[in-house]
C-alpha cells in the first residue's frame, strides 16, 4: 500500500508543454504534473513549511472546502495550524512522520495516518524526523445544528480501518469510512476509495455534495460531466456540487483516492 506524495521541481526547458490539467464549469483536474515549486505556498506560522493549495471556495463553484498538499521539513512545523475557531481538519499523512500534539498527548502518524481534529480544538504539527512529512490537509467551516453535539476529535490509521464493500460489488468496490456515517454530528467525511482492477461505479452519481479526490495509489479512467478523464496517482479532482460523474479502474493494481464530501445538512435557505 503506498500514498503519493509530489516532490516538485521543475520541468526542463526543452520539455514540450502537454499535460493533462483541465478546468471546466463543473470540474477541475489538477495533475500531478503540474505541482511543481513555483505553485507553492507558504503558510502563515508554519516553519519550514511550503503547501500546494489545490482546492478553495469559489464563488460558482465548490464553496464548502479548501485541500492543501502540505510539506515540512525536519524541524518544522507550527504550534497553532488552524487560525480559525470554528473550522474543523483531516490531516491524512502520505509520507514520513507527522507529530501531532493534541490536547496535550503527542502522536506520531506515519504514512496511512488520519486525524480529525475538531472546531476549537487545541492541536500544534511538527516534524521531528529526518526526513520531509507530507500531508494531505482538509478544511471545513463546521456547521453547527441546536441539539447536537461537536464531534469528538480523534486520530487512527488506513491499516487500522476495515474497508466496508459496496453492495453486490464483491469487494471490487470498497470504502474506507473514517467515521459513521449515520453520525449527524460529523457534517463532512474524508474517507479512501478502493476499486480493485475491473472495478467501477456503473452509473453517474449526480448530487448535491461537493467533492475533493486526490488519487492516493494506482490508475483509472474517470467520468467527469460529459468526459472521460485518465487519472492516476497524484492527481486531484475538484467536483462541485451536481456534476455526473463514474469511474472505471482498468488495474494492473487498486485505485486509490482520498475523498472529501459535504453530508448531513439540510440546506439554508434564509
Amino acid at each position: 500500500m503506498g500514498y503519493y506524495t509530489p516532490a516538485g521541481g521543475l520541468p526542463g526547458q526543452s520539455e514540450l508543454l502537454t499535460d493533462r490539467a483541465i478546468v471546466k464549469e463543473a470540474y477541475t483536474v489538477i495533475p500531478k504534473g503540474v505541482l511543481r515549486d513555483i505553485v507553492t505556498s507558504n503558510l502563515p506560522g508554519f516553519t519550514g513549511t511550503r503547501s500546494w493549495i489545490i482546492a478553495r471556495p469559489i464563488a460558482g463553484f465548490a464553496t464548502t472546502f479548501s485541500q492543501l498538499i502540505v510539506e515540512i521539513s525536519p524541524g518544522g512545523g507550527a504550534e497553532r495550524p488552524e487560525p480559525e475557531a470554528g473550522v474543523e481538519n483531516v490531516v491524512f499523512v502520505t509520507a514520513g512522520e507527522l507529530t501531532l500534539t493534541l490536547a496535550g498527548e503527542k502522536h506520531v502518524l506515519a504514512a496511512g495516518g488520519y486525524a480529525f481534529l475538531a472546531p476549537g480544538e487545541e492541536w500544534s504539527l511538527r516534524n521531528d524526523g529526518a526526513e520531509p512529512v507530507g500531508f494531505q490537509w482538509v478544511r471545513k467551516a463546521y456547521e453547527k445544528v441546536d441539539g447536537i453535539e461537536v464531534p469528538a476529535s480523534f486520530v487512527t490509521r488506513d491499516q487500522d480501518v476495515k474497508p466496508r464493500e459496496m453492495p453486490g460489488t464483491d469487494g471490487a468496490w470498497a470504502t474506507t469510512r473514517f467515521v459513521d456515517p449515520d453520525d449527524l454530528a460529523h457534517d463532512m467525511h474524508v474517507n479512501i476509495v478502493t476499486f480493485q482492477p475491473g472495478g467501477s461505479i456503473p452509473f453517474a452519481e449526480t448530487h448535491v455534495m461537493e467533492h475533493g479526490l486526490f488519487v492516493l495509489e494506482g490508475k483509472a479512467v474517470y467520468r467527469l460531466n460529459d468526459d472521460w478523464v485518465e487519472v492516476e496517482a497524484g492527481d486531484f479532482m475538484w467536483l462541485r456540487a451536481f456534476c455526473p460523474q463514474a469511474c472505471y479502474a482498468g488495474g494492473p493494481g487498486p485505485f486509490r483516492y482520498l475523498l472529501y464530501k459535504d453530508v448531513n445538512r439540510q440546506i439554508r435557505l434564509t
